[in-house]
């Protein structure tokens, strides 16, 4: 599944103008990039709570199993080159738990407030709608983390909860916080199958 979308610069972005940004599943050879891109938030950040970034072994490994559930996994592509990803994955094991989803959404540095990352949630909410689920949870490394909560917020997401103080990473304790938003009829029916 590709889907082109024209690439509209936002007044804050300095891209040029029809510059085009596509939303694509992920293949093998995206893995290179998207283990780099992650690698910087697990060095330099709180949104992954890892400490070391995982090899590009590891994040192939990771890829694969996700792709094995059936669950999206999506890559930005603009001018031919990898500037973010996201992807959905089961949230817990237990069965009851099989219409809800984890997302996650990482987007280059370079492409940083250009609605990279918001192109690709959305991309994500529809697939994940499409296959039927019903509830998509964000949980999001550090209650300080703006620019991932106000993605969420213009997704649909709402607060959820804040667990404190649940991560200790670069000298200090940090949050988890909790956003939730319904996937197609969400809870208003039961499921049918």
């Amino acid at each position: 599944m590709r889907a082109i979308l024209e690439y509209r610069r936002p007044k804050h972005a300095k891209l040029r103008k029809n510059m085009q940004l596509i939303i694509r599943a992920a293949i093998r050879e995206d893995i290179e990039a998207i283990q780099s891109i992650y690698s910087y938030y697990v060095l330099n950040g709180y949104a992954s709570f890892e400490i070391t970034p995982p090899d590009e072994l590891e994040m192939l490994k990771r890829w694969r199993l996700i792709k094995d559930h059936g669950h999206p996994y999506l890559v930005a592509e603009t001018e031919g080159v990898v500037t973010g990803y996201a992807y959905a994955t089961t949230f817990r094991q237990r069965p009851a738990y099989n219409l809800t989803l984890e997302n996650s959404v990482y987007v280059s540095t370079k492409q940083l407030k250009r609605g990279v990352g918001e192109r690709l949630l959305n991309q994500l909410i529809e697939e994940c709608t499409n296959l039927g689920f019903r509830q998509m949870i964000a949980v999001i490394g550090d209650s300080q983390n703006r620019p991932s909560i106000n993605l969420h917020n213009r997704c649909g997401f709402e607060k959820v909860g804040v667990l404190p103080s649940t991560g200790f990473k670069h000298g200090r304790w940090v949050d988890t916080f909790l956003m939730q938003r319904p996937l197609g009829e969400g809870d208003r029916k039961p499921p049918t199958n």
